[in-house]
């Protein structure tokens, strides 16, 4: 494995995700239908948040750049909630998560330049998203959109990492990913 990859995945445990994995983006099989539930609007984002359909962008646009990417390091933060109807439990475990992502942002903005960092669901680095009040994002650099928007289902690619996408009763997982030039192996 190439050491900037396994020394990336390392950090991302360090910053608080649970467990990363790293696979060739030419593995990932991209799929325009991964945005269905983003179109049917489950989490109230559709058209209300810049890094949400239809604002992120063309899905076969996004998917074209991604592709222009070598290797992914996917992550998951898995958090305990008291039961499964513990929404106190899963808003703090997506703000976790979401920190970690952020972080990851900066991170990759500075030591890459050019990666790509994806987050579960629409970007939540406002408590309102700019677009309600039909403003610019507030912060361009540091919004992310979400594997599905990039056509990605992220239960096939949890597997392919080797990581759960269920991870038990009273738990909740979260996932990201940063998309690097690196190839993933070394030659």
């Amino acid at each position: 494995m190439n050491p900037v990859i396994e020394q990336l995945r390392e950090t991302i445990v360090e910053l608080g995700a649970t467990k990363s994995g790293a696979l060739a983006v030419s593995d990932i099989k991209f799929d325009p239908a991964a945005r269905k539930a983003c179109e049917e609007n489950y989490c109230g984002n559709y058209d209300r948040n810049w890094t949400c359909p239809p604002l992120c962008g063309d899905v076969f646009e996004l998917i074209e750049r991604a592709k222009g990417y070598q290797s992914a390091v996917l992550f998951q933060s898995i958090s305990s909630l008291k039961d499964s109807y513990d929404i106190e439990g899963m808003t703090e475990a997506a703000d976790r998560h979401n920190e970690v992502v952020r972080s990851l942002q900066r991170l990759a903005r500075d030591r890459f330049g050019d990666a790509v960092v994806l987050g579960s669901g629409g970007c939540s680095f406002c408590s309102v998203c700019a677009r309600v009040n039909d403003e610019p994002c507030r912060f361009p650099d540091e919004a992310t959109t979400s594997l599905e928007a990039y056509g990605m289902y992220v239960s096939h690619i949890a597997k392919q990492a080797g990581m759960k996408y269920i991870n038990g009763q009273n738990t909740v997982t979260y996932f990201g990913m940063v998309l690097l030039k690196e190839p993933l192996e070394t030659a």
